[in-house]
């Protein structure tokens, strides 16, 4: 799905690369994080925090954005999905329970990456 459309008061699962995105100023991000409801993985925090030589910038930067974000725990409900995931196609761990989580929570994925397109979910939203 392409992401030419407006939305605001919504419930949205964002992957870890549109809040590196956001990070650096990347355009057209506004309509997917202000106004909306954010969930990310647990993985999405620590992809973003784990980063080797990470400045304390960017910990404080993510720190402040993950404050306003939903993090949803490593649930038995959320491995069952991923293990499932990973099972019928080739996909990243980190991928596979950042999707997990989306189809879970049953609310749209927002990512730049197209590789979630083998995973069925028809809340994708991939940006370019």
């Amino acid at each position: 799905m392409s992401a030419r459309f407006e939305i605001n008061g919504v419930e949205l699962v964002v992957d870890t690369n549109v809040l590196i995105n956001l990070a650096e100023g990347k355009p057209g991000l506004d309509q997917y994080v202000n106004g909306n409801r954010l969930y990310v993985s647990s993985i999405t925090e620590i992809e973003l925090l784990g980063w080797y030589k990470i400045t304390k910038e960017q910990v404080a930067f993510f720190t402040l954005l993950l404050s306003d974000c939903k993090i949803v725990g490593l649930k038995s409900e959320v491995k069952k999905l991923a293990i499932g995931l990973k099972q019928k196609q080739k996909v990243r761990l980190p991928d596979a329970i950042i999707a997990a989580t989306s189809l879970y929570l049953d609310l749209p994925l927002v990512t730049y990456d197209s590789g979630f397109e083998k995973i069925k979910n028809e809340n994708l939203i991939l940006l370019s």
